[in-house]
């Protein structure tokens, strides 16, 4: 594959997922990753995979769907997982190494620019085509990346008010500071950009695919080990993060009174596993055409 720079409007948000967003995500691995532990389960296991498929996950972060689905494909399947940060990547490749896969390659770019030569059986995307600036570009390269026939499944949130564990941390912050402003810096379109599923039909027949399926898929998701835990994940990323994040300042100012708030509200969801909100995504499946 051959990588190129992004236009510029692409190439900001690449920066801030790096500049603000990629050390958050690596002290908080333990929750995007281990924390979807049952969300993974609900999913993963039914994915049209087969032995020898050529797979393409798009925004693969840490790589552990792009080691999950290269254990499946194996021995003479492969996998690629593509993202834009690099310090993801060099985890996804120790990770792979340390489990001994050796049919898993991971590579740095956008898919919204990334010419992929239509060498793949399955497409996926968990939690990424939320974020691209375009996302019919982004989708149709993903579907040009595909053979005739091949399968395309990308995991994306339902509407906030569906996801508690990103809805309530939210409101509680929202209740000490004022929302983020017009000109706030951001990752792109934002975790719920693809509820809706008339528009996201609409995208997706744009980008050239068909036999489109939605399935709404609920499940809980661990968002902390301990109350503390889950308030600075919270703080950190997602709706309420950027609330504290734009806020400057004053969140500095009134960070006490707003942490102990949060921790208090989370700690009615601890759980032997630790603090357990419930989730709600769709599994949303389509083909490129014949």
């Amino acid at each position: 594959m051959t990588m190129y720079e992004t236009p510029d409007a692409a190439a900001e948000l690449v920066d801030f997922w790096n500049d603000i967003l990629v050390p958050k995500f690596m002290k908080y691995r333990h929750i995007l990753v281990g924390g979807l532990t049952h969300h993974s389960a609900a999913i993963l296991p039914s994915l049209p995979l087969a032995e020898g498929d050529r797979v393409l996950d798009v925004g693969c972060g840490f790589g552990d769907t792009a080691i999950h689905f290269a254990k499946r494909v194996a021995p003479t399947g492969s996998v690629v997982g593509i993202d834009c940060c690099e310090a993801f990547l060099e985890i996804a490749r120790g990770d792979a190494a340390a489990c001994g896969v050796t049919n898993a390659e991971f590579v740095m770019g956008d898919a919204q620019f990334e010419p992929f030569d239509p060498v793949y059986d399955f497409c996926f995307s968990r939690f990424g085509t939320m974020f691209f600036e375009n996302p019919v570009a982004g989708m149709r390269n993903m579907r040009q990346a595909l053979k005739p026939g091949g399968q395309f499944t990308m995991i994306v949130w339902r509407r906030i008010e569906d996801n508690p564990w990103l809805a309530l941390p939210k409101e509680i912050v929202l209740r000490y500071l004022p929302p983020p402003g017009e000109d706030a810096r951001t990752c792109g379109p934002g975790p719920f950009s693809m509820a809706n599923q008339d528009m996201v039909t609409g995208m997706l027949k744009s980008a050239g695919l068909t036999d489109i399926h939605f399935e709404r898929v609920d499940a809980p998701i661990m968002v902390g080990r301990s109350p503390d835990d889950a308030m600075g994940f919270q703080l950190a990323l997602g709706p309420a993060g950027e609330v504290f994040r734009e806020a400057g300042d004053e969140a500095e100012r009134r960070r006490e009174e707003i942490e102990q708030a949060l921790s208090e509200e989370l700690s009615r969801f601890a759980t032997d596993e630790g603090i357990v909100l419930p989730s709600s995504s769709w599994k949303v499946s389509a083909r490129h055409p014949q």
